[in-house]
């Protein structure tokens, strides 16, 4: 393995998650950082783990929901987006047909799906990616 001398930023990933209904999936937070605050469920890839392949199985630790495929949508690493340390998010998304039922696990005490212009206060910077997709993804103001 290697070793730097030189601080290194954090990778983590995020699962926008869309129903046709115009709902996104949003977790409430079990732990600090933002506890009890929603967001995207995601979390820090594993060292060996493909971006892909960590955000599908965060989505399903924290969701119970499993996707075969997502999209990657861009990435986010403002200085101060997590108050732990640097972290760099890589976000993904995915459209369903249906609200999936979704079930909390990991460290998110709940999942729940919510209208997509009637969010809850979001953790991180969630708000921002959000409003991003919706601007750039799903043509929405």
């Amino acid at each position: 393995m290697y070793s730097y001398s030189y601080p290194r930023p954090a990778v983590t990933v995020d699962a926008i998650l869309i129903s046709k209904q115009n709902s996104v999936l949003l977790i409430e937070r079990g732990r600090e950082p933002f506890k009890e605050k929603w967001a995207l469920p995601g979390g820090f890839i594993d060292m060996e783990e493909p971006l892909e392949t960590a955000c599908m199985r965060e989505l399903e630790e924290e969701t119970g929901i499993r996707i075969s495929e997502l999209k990657q949508f861009k990435a986010f690493g403002a200085v101060d987006r997590d108050p732990r340390h640097r972290t760099i998010s890589v976000i993904f998304y995915a459209f369903t047909e249906n609200e999936i039922i979704a079930l909390a696990g990991d460290d998110a005490a709940k999942a729940q799906w919510f209208p997509i212009d009637q969010l809850p206060d979001l953790a991180f910077d969630h708000q921002l990616i959000l409003e991003e997709f919706n601007a750039e993804v799903l043509k929405i103001d």
